[in-house]
């Protein structure tokens, strides 16, 4: 998901919000076009979140030479196939589940995906807002029933793809395929680049936190709790429903589909939509992929401006995870959310867009 090399930045200043940074501008012309630009002071903009890795590396140059060959990790293909396998089958039994399991199990991929969405996404990986330590404790409990690898390795492994976005050191790296970067890229082992510029990520900040650190030490047995026991034994103890209509449709399904709706945001957001805001990065606006992923599909506009927490200028509109966040502030559990200014936003537009639509 690309960043890129000019990124302009204003917030607003309203209340709830935390103005970062500078905004300069200057005038260029190009024959008799006059355009504004605005350029992003980086170093405030860093000091503000307290990192800036997030920020597109237009220094980084691919290693010259043929590809490192591709190292299937067989382990993760053969559980990949059953749990999608497992998947099928949960939805043969969809009929026979009563509707109470049926509304569990869509309350389990809801939190889960806020989970991932408003926190290892938007407050831990790129700190575009702040949240108290009863809220962080809430997410990172709901962090484990996701099951997309602790807050850390999550946080570690976005910040290269944004850092490095669609290149050999993206982990997720979507100029290799719909597939690479959708499942694919599970299902090999890295490439050395995404692993050497991992290892040179600041990562100070998530170290510092002791609850995501606590969720580091005890992920293993906080997943088959969260993930698997804990959406499989409320149903059969609480309506007795079956234990095998428990398990693969509120454990199994639920989690094969949040998968797929996080996957889906590497994959169909880079490759299919427009491109209003730069249209010279890959991401797209694919308001699709922000149904099912809570909001995470206005990726045009996260690439460019990856520090604003509700990922879109368009506030909740197919954006579950913005209203959450602005809800956690309402009740004192979240403050100081970053946001972009219209005329940051429409000038941007104006100068690097692909002119697909207006400012909302």
């Amino acid at each position: 998901m690309p960043a890129h090399l000019l990124q302009e930045e204003e917030f607003s200043s309203a209340p709830t919000t935390t103005t970062v940074g500078t905004l300069t501008s200057r005038v260029t012309r190009n024959g008799d076009a006059v355009m504004e630009k605005n350029s992003l002071n980086h170093e405030d903009l860093a000091g503000d979140r307290g990192m800036m890795d997030d920020i597109f590396d237009e220094t980084y140059r691919e290693k010259e030479g043929p590809k490192p060959p591709l190292r299937y990790v067989w382990r993760n293909i053969i559980l990949m196939s059953l749990l999608h396998l497992g998947g099928i089958l949960a939805l043969v039994l969809i009929p026979y589940a009563k509707i109470l399991t049926l509304a569990w199990a869509v309350l389990c991929f809801m939190v889960a995906a806020l989970s991932i969405t408003a926190g290892a996404h938007r407050l831990w990986s790129h700190r575009s807002y702040k949240a108290t330590l009863p809220l962080r404790i809430v997410l990172t409990i709901a962090n484990s029933m996701a099951f997309q690898n602790d807050i850390y390795e999550w946080v570690r492994d976005h910040r290269v793809h944004h850092k490095f976005s669609e290149t050999d050191a993206d982990p997720h790296n979507a100029m290799r395929g719909f597939f690479f970067s959708h499942i694919g890229w599970l299902l090999v082992r890295k490439h050395p680049d995404v692993i050497e510029k991992g290892q040179k990520l600041d990562l100070s900040d998530i170290k510092a936190d002791k609850v995501v650190m606590f969720q580091r030490r005890y992920y293993k047995p906080s997943v088959v709790l969260m993930c698997f026991v804990l959406p499989t034994v409320v149903p059969w103890y609480f309506w007795e429903e079956s234990l095998i209509i428990s398990f693969f449709i509120s454990a199994i399904l639920r989690y094969v589909l949040g998968l797929n709706a996080t996957w889906l945001v590497n994959s169909a957001a880079h490759m299919f939509g427009n491109r209003p805001y730069d249209q010279y990065i890959n991401p797209r606006e694919n308001p699709l992929v922000s149904l099912g992923a809570l909001g995470e599909g206005f990726h045009n506009y996260h690439h460019t401006f990856p520090y604003d927490y509700s990922t879109s200028e368009f506030g909740w509109r197919f954006n579950l995870t913005t209203a959450f966040i602005d809800f956690m502030c309402f009740l004192g559990l979240a403050s100081d959310r970053k946001k972009v200014s219209k005329e940051v936003i429409l000038a941007r537009k104006m100068r690097t867009g692909d002119g697909s639509h207006k400012s909302g």
